[in-house]
C-alpha cells in the first residue's frame, strides 16, 4: 500500500508510537514532517528515516499552541509543497486520582491532548479545503477514553474529547472529501513499563523474548510497529469510505468501538417524577447497568 506523493505531518513523533507512525508511513513513500520538544530526539527521528531513503524534517515545539499548529502546517508546504495527512498523537501523562490532581496537572495534559488536536487539526483543515484535493486527518485516542481509568481523570477526558471531535469532524469536512478516524493502540512502551502488571512483560519484550499469546491477543499488546499499519491504511486511498470510526488496534487485536447509544429506554406520559424513576428502575434499567474502566483478563 503506497502513499508515493503524500505529505504528512505527525505530531509527538520523536519516539514511541508517534516515531513507529512516521516510519511507516515514510516507508509507504509519504514525505514527513515530525514534531517533538526535544531537538536531539527529534534530530533522531528525522535521521532514522531518511537513512532508510525516506524523506522527513522536524520542527521542534510543543503541542497546543495555534503558533505551533501554523508553523507545522507552514513547514510541511515550504519543504514538500502540500498536505494530506495529519496525525495528531502529541501527548503527555499527569497521572493522579481526583482529590490531589492540581490545575497545573489538568491543564497540561488537556493543552496537549485535546487542544493540540484542536489546533493542528484547524490547520490542517484549512489547508487541505484550499488544495481542494480531500485529505486524511488521524487523532489518536485510548482505552481510558473510551472506558474511564483510575487516576487519569485530565487524560481519559482529553481523550473521550479527541474521539468525539472526530465525529463531529467527520461530518464537517466530508464535502471537502476529508476523512477523520480515531485510532485506539494499544503497545508496550515506557509509558506501558509503569503498570505493575506489565513489569515483567515489558523486561521481557525489551530482552527480545517472544510474547505470550494472551498478552498479544486478550491484552492486544505488541511493539508500536503492530499499530502502525492502521495509520497508513487510513491515509490510504483504500480507507476512503470510512469516516468518524474509532479503531482499535495493538499486538493482533484489530476493533471497532460502538458510538455512544441509548441501550434501553422506556416513555411516561406527562412525563417523569422521582417516584416513577424510582418504580421503572429496577426492571426496566438497573439490570442495563455499564462498567467503568479497563477490565484484563489475567495474564496467566
Amino acid at each position: 500500500m503506497r502513499l508515493d506523493g503524500k505529505v504528512a505531518i505527525v505530531t509527538g513523533s520523536g519516539q514511541g508510537l508517534g516515531l513507529a507512525y512516521a516510519k511507516a508511513l515514510a516507508a509507504a513513500g509519504a514525505s514527513v514532517v515530525v514534531n517533538d520538544v526535544n531537538p536531539e530526539t527529534a534530530a533522531t527521528a528525522v535521521s532514522a528515516i531518511t537513512d532508510a531513503g525516506g524523506r522527513a524534517v522536524s520542527v521542534v515545539a510543543p503541542v497546543g499552541p495555534t503558533e505551533t499548529a501554523e508553523r507545522l502546517v507552514a513547514t510541511a508546504i515550504d519543504e514538500f509543497g502540500r498536505l494530506d495527512i495529519l496525525v495528531t498523537n502529541a501527548g503527555v501523562l499527569r497521572d493522579t486520582v481526583l482529590w490531589k490532581m492540581s490545575d497545573d496537572d489538568f491543564d497540561l495534559v488537556i493543552q496537549t491532548h485535546l487542544r493540540g488536536t484542536f489546533t493542528t487539526a484547524r490547520a490542517a483543515a484549512i489547508r487541505m479545503r484550499e488544495q481542494g484535493e480531500g485529505g486524511r486527518i488521524i487523532v489518536i485516542g485510548s482505552p481510558a477514553g473510551e472506558h474511564g481509568n483510575f487516576g487519569q481523570t485530565n487524560y481519559s477526558a482529553a481523550k473521550a474529547g479527541i474521539v468525539a471531535m472526530a465525529r463531529t469532524w467527520s461530518l464537517e469536512l466530508a464535502r471537502a472529501n476529508i476523512t477523520v478516524n480515531a485510532v485506539v493502540p494499544t503497545a508496550l512502551t515506557a509509558m506501558t513499563a509503569t503498570i505493575p502488571i506489565y513489569k515483567e512483560v515489558f523486561a521481557d519484550f525489551e530482552a527480545g523474548k517472544p510474547l505470550p499469546k494472551v498478552v498479544r491477543q486478550e491484552h492486544a499488546l505488541g511493539s508500536p510497529d503492530d499499530v502502525a499499519p492502521a495509520l497508513v491504511w487510513l491515509a490510504s486511498d483504500d480507507s476512503a469510505d470510512v469516516t468518524g470510526q474509532a479503531i482499535g488496534i495493538g499486538g493482533d487485536k484489530l476493533s471497532l468501538y460502538s458510538h455512544p447509544d441509548e441501550i434501553v429506554l422506556q416513555y411516561q406520559e406527562g412525563g417523569w417524577s422521582p417516584e416513577a424513576i424510582s418504580s421503572a428502575w429496577p426492571d426496566g434499567f438497573a439490570g442495563h447497568l455499564q462498567s467503568s474502566g479497563i477490565v484484563l483478563p489475567p495474564l496467566e
